[in-house]
């Protein structure tokens, strides 16, 4: 019969003290984010359990529901905050805002750890090994809700059609008269400004097969939109009518700062399609043309799915998907 595995062979094993050990496992104390890694993967490596209640609430039992955002205070993250928080409330829990700061070692899941949350929602963020591990290990489930990568890591994602809503708004140009079209992607090119693109590049080449389709980048903001956009917009020609998919309505609203510096009348010389249906979109001049995705609803939906799971039911092994809707305005 093998040896149980103590804390103080763990201790050994990571080269601290048992009650560094200790502090470590349950999440409490101020040690070095390194340290506590150590001691983590010594536990794991040598098979060591403990009761999940020792230095902190076991998984669930404070009735609370984790957002994890990289940050807050922008319109997007207001609309994830105000669907989580509906949802959470319809199901009885608390939500809490948990920023994921730009230290590398940042300890959020320790710190998810000790409040004994029932589940995390991660918003636009890309976790590492090591904290899913750690919030694995506590038996938290996580659900990643608009997932940058493709590989979600076996984990449940909630996202939108972003492919079908890039074709939707090159079907729009197209039916409005471009007659010159242009993508505006963001960089770094995560997985759903990938989708959008290759929607809007497969649903131009099927209605408009011989189509001129510039391809600018930007990094997801305003400001580099505009400077990507402005020497498209100096050289267009006398009747030639631009339609421009921006894969955010941030970056469309770049474009509208480029056609107003060159002199271009938006929707005359420049039609604009936008994707988010962000706050701003409708105040913009003229309100923006934009694919709109249910951002409330994705975060809702995984709340839910965080809430069954706390109640026995298994999350959902594919991805929850939502689909997206073309809203109309006056840019195109």
């Amino acid at each position: 019969m093998a040896a149980r595995v103590t804390l103080a062979g763990v201790a050994a094993d990571a080269g601290v003290s048992v009650a560094t050990a200790s502090r470590a496992l349950s999440g409490r104390g101020d040690l070095a984010p390194a340290t506590r890694r150590r001691v983590l993967a010594a536990a794991r490596a040598l098979g060591y359990t403990r009761d999940p209640a020792v230095g902190g609430r076991p998984p669930g039992s404070a009735r609370l529901v984790d957002l994890v955002l990289g940050w807050y205070h922008n319109a997007y993250s207001d609309e994830v905050t105000a669907g989580a928080r509906r949802a959470a409330a319809a199901a009885g829990y608390d939500l809490v805002l948990t920023e994921e700061r730009e230290d590398p070692d940042d300890d959020w899941p320790m710190r998810i750890r000790r409040r004994g949350s029932a589940g995390v929602v991660l918003g636009l963020i890309s976790p590492t090994a090591s904290q899913l591990t750690a919030l694995a290990d506590a038996r938290i489930p996580v659900v990643l809700m608009d997932p940058q990568a493709e590989t979600s890591r076996g984990l449940t994602s909630v996202r939108t059609t972003d492919h079908e809503g890039g074709a939707a708004a090159a079907m729009h140009l197209a039916e409005r008269g471009a007659t010159r079209f242009a993508v505006m992607l963001g960089s770094p090119p995560y997985r759903y400004g990938r989708a959008r693109n290759t929607g809007f590049r497969e649903a131009l080449r099927l209605v408009r097969p011989d189509a001129d389709l510039v391809a600018l980048q930007a990094d997801w903001g305003g400001s580099a939109a505009r400077e990507a956009a402005l020497p498209l917009l100096r050289g267009l020609r006398p009747g030639e009518r631009l339609g421009v998919f921006a894969c955010s309505d941030e970056m469309a609203a770049g474009v509208y700062s480029a056609a107003a510096a060159t002199g271009r009348r938006i929707p005359d010389d420049v039609l604009v399609v936008g994707f988010d249906d962000l706050r701003g979109a409708r105040w913009l001049t003229p309100p923006l043309t934009t694919v709109r995705q249910p951002i409330r609803e994705m975060a809702a939906a995984a709340v839910i799915a965080l809430a069954d799971a706390a109640a026995g039911d298994p999350l959902p092994p594919s991805p929850i998907i939502l689909a997206t809707r073309l809203i109309e305005r006056d840019s195109t």
